[in-house]
């Protein structure tokens, strides 16, 4: 896909990361993801990212990826495909050229890996991924990767092919300078785990998207929220947070990682085959599932 189309694409509408099936062995399991993105695609998602933060990325070896790309690619009918990518420049560029090659119409390149690096080393970092690629990038501002207003306009300036930027660090007046610089320039995302608790501060600074991981499992509602938001129905994005999302947040708060594990496991509640997550993450307790099953039966599909 070309990059301003993609960019387009990420601006139409609400974005979704599908969870990484694996099997009892531990390995990629095509099939059960296959028959997931299929469904999900129904929904109506702009984007769906393929290996990202909730698709368990950092758990991933770089030659998985490409395999997970590509069956997105082939599931997902005419959604647009973007791949997460990370770790040190070398393997990000490997990781990003793979998956292009394996079909993905853009990267999401997430923080790079354990170290904290001045804003030059980060401008060589995603300048390098960028220029690796002729699809669209999408850097994300995360823990130790946070760049400045005046770095990502330089980036802008280097990288044709950067065209999103999604922010996970919940400094809102950073935000805000970035879409005041910037402008146009580029497309907003909004990335704070459970997103949809941070939709209208984020909305307020001209983010005008966000990734849904609740969309792995309750898909028309967490497009019905993004509508409202759109819309400006307080009233429905206030009863929506406070009947699921502040309930759901609970749930994933009780453990460290239960953001992406709570995620999975409502996917397995609505009986697709998705397995458990790869450690260091574990598996919400018996007890966690029933309270996510009684927390999800008034909005099942």
């Amino acid at each position: 896909m070309d990059p301003l189309a993609l960019k387009a694409a990420l601006g139409a509408g609400l974005l979704s990361f599908p969870v990484t099936p694996f099997g009892k062995d531990g390995s990629f399991d095509r099939a059960a993801y296959s028959d997931h993105v299929a469904w999900l695609s129904g929904f109506k998602a702009s984007v769906l990212f393929a290996a990202g933060g909730t698709g368990e990325f950092f758990s991933l070896a770089p030659d998985e990826i490409p395999a997970i790309v590509s069956a997105a690619k082939a599931a997902a009918g005419d959604t647009p495909i973007v791949a997460g990518c990370g770790y040190g420049t070398r393997i990000a560029v490997q990781i990003a050229q793979s998956a292009e090659k394996a079909g993905a119409d853009g990267i999401l390149l997430l923080p790079h890996y354990l170290i904290d690096a001045p804003q030059d080393g980060m401008f060589q970092h995603i300048k390098a991924v960028c220029d690796a690629v002729s699809i669209g990038v999408m850097v994300y501002n995360r823990d130790n990767s946070i760049l400045t207003a005046e770095t990502l306009a330089r980036l802008c300036d280097a990288c044709p092919n950067l065209v999103g930027f999604k922010d996970g660090s919940g400094d809102i007046g950073l935000v805000r300078k970035i879409t005041a610089t910037m402008g146009e320039r580029l497309t907003y995302l909004g990335g704070m785990p459970t997103a949809e608790l941070f939709a209208d501060a984020y909305l307020g600074a001209g983010v005008t998207t966000y990734s849904s991981a609740v969309f792995n499992f309750v898909p028309a509602l967490a497009q019905n929220f993004y509508k409202a938001l759109r819309a400006g129905d307080t009233a429905t994005t206030n009863k929506l947070l406070v009947d699921f999302f502040y309930p759901f947040m609970n749930i994933r708060n009780r453990q460290k990682g239960y953001a992406v594990s709570a995620i999975k496991a409502g996917v397995r509640l609505l009986g697709f085959d998705a397995g458990s997550v790869r450690p260091p993450l574990t598996d919400l307790t018996e007890e966690e599932v029933a309270m996510l099953d009684d927390l999800i039966r008034p909005y099942r599909p």
